[in-house]
C-alpha cells in the first residue's frame, strides 16, 4: 500500500478544504458536548464539595459504588429499570415492524397515507402533554377507561396509584407515541426491496403471508438487527421525563428507576458524587450490553455495527 507523505496529504486536503470545514462543526459539537463533560466523571470517585472544586475534593475510590451496591434501593431500581426496559423491548420492538409491513401491503394509497399520519402524529406531541393525556384517559374520575368499566358494572380503578399497572401504562403509552415514527425506517427498507422478487413470487403462486415471510422479513433483516443492537445499548436508559411525570408515592415501588434515583440523589439531596457514581454504573452496563449484543449479532449473522 502506498503511504502518502505529509505534504501530499495536506495538498489533497487543501483541494477540498470546504468539506473539512463542514466536518469541523459536528466534530467540535461532539468534542464540547460529548467528550468535554467526561472530565467531570471523576467526581464519582471523589467526595465532591462545590467549594473545593473537582481537583480539590478528596479521592474516595469506589466508595460510592460500594454504598450503592449495598443499599436496599439498589435491587429495586435495578429490577424496575430492567423490567421496564425488557418489557418495552419485547413488546415495543416488533410493533413498528408489523406496522411497516401492514402499511407496505396496503394497496389503497389514501388509506396508507391516513394510517401513516395517524400513527406518526403522536410522536410530535410533547412529553408533558402526552403524559397528561394518558393520565386523563386512565383517571379514576371521568377517565374514559374508568367510565367504560363503570358502565359495564365494574368498580373504578385508580390505575396510576396501583404499582402493578405502572409498567404496562408506561410501555404501551410509549408504543402509542413512537410506533409510527419507528416504522418509517422499516418502510424505507421495504421500499428498497427489488420489485421483481414480488413478481416472481406472484408467478409462483405465493400468498401474501409467504411474500412477507420469504421476501419482506429477509429484506429488512439487516435493518432489524442494527436497530436491535442500538436498542440493546439503551436498555438501562428508561424514559426519564415520562416516568418522573407519572411517578407518585403510591407507585414508587414499580416506577423508581436508575434515572429517577440519580435525579433524586443528585439534585434533590445534593449528593453529587454518589449520583455521578450511579450514573456511571448505568453507562458502563449500557456499553457492555451494546458490545455483547453486537458480538452475538456478528457471530450469528453478517450484520453488526462493527
Amino acid at each position: 500500500m502506498k503511504v502518502l507523505a505529509p505534504r501530499s496529504t495536506l495538498r489533497q486536503m487543501s483541494r477540498c478544504w470546504q468539506l473539512y470545514v463542514i466536518m469541523l462543526l459536528p466534530l467540535l459539537f461532539i468534542l464540547v458536548f460529548s467528550y468535554g463533560p467526561m472530565f467531570g466523571v471523576q467526581i464519582a470517585f471523589k467526595n465532591f464539595r462545590p467549594r473545593d472544586g473537582i481537583w480539590g475534593s478528596p479521592w474516595v475510590g469506589f466508595e460510592h459504588f460500594r454504598i450503592f451496591f449495598n443499599s436496599f434501593q439498589f435491587r429495586r431500581v435495578l429490577t424496575n429499570t430492567l423490567g421496564i426496559s425488557f418489557y418495552g423491548l419485547l413488546v415495543g420492538f416488533p410493533i413498528p415492524i408489523m406496522l411497516a409491513i401492514l402499511i407496505n401491503e396496503a394497496s389503497n394509497k389514501a388509506f396508507k397515507r391516513s394510517v401513516q399520519l395517524i400513527t406518526f402524529a403522536p410522536y410530535f406531541i410533547s412529553t408533558v402533554v402526552m403524559t397528561n393525556m394518558v393520565l386523563m384517559f386512565i383517571s379514576i374520575y371521568g377517565g374514559p377507561i374508568n367510565n367504560l368499566i363503570a358502565a359495564l358494572g365494574g368498580d373504578r380503578i385508580d390505575f396510576i396509584a396501583r404499582p402493578e399497572y405502572f409498567k404496562s401504562i408506561f410501555v404501551w403509552s410509549g408504543i402509542w407515541q413512537s410506533m409510527g415514527y419507528s416504522s418509517v425506517i422499516y418502510i424505507a427498507a421495504l421500499s428498497a426491496i427489488d420489485p421483481t422478487l414480488y413478481e416472481a413470487a406472484t408467478i409462483d403462486g405465493a400468498s401474501k403471508f409467504q411474500k412477507i415471510r420469504h421476501i419482506d422479513l429477509p429484506g429488512i433483516a439487516p435493518t432489524i438487527v442494527i436497530l436491535l443492537i442500538l436498542n440493546s445499548g439503551q436498555i438501562m436508559n428508561v424514559g426519564f421525563e415520562r416516568i418522573l411525570l407519572m411517578q407518585n408515592n403510591l407507585n414508587m415501588s414499580s416506577s423508581d428507576v436508575i434515572s429517577t434515583y440519580v435525579y433524586r440523589m443528585g439534585l434533590e439531596n445534593a449528593q453529587y458524587s454518589f449520583s455521578a457514581a450511579v450514573g456511571l454504573f448505568n453507562s458502563v452496563v449500557n456499553t457492555i450490553l451494546l458490545v455483547v449484543v453486537n458480538q452475538i449479532a456478528r457471530k450469528l449473522g453478517e450484520t453488526s455495527l462493527w
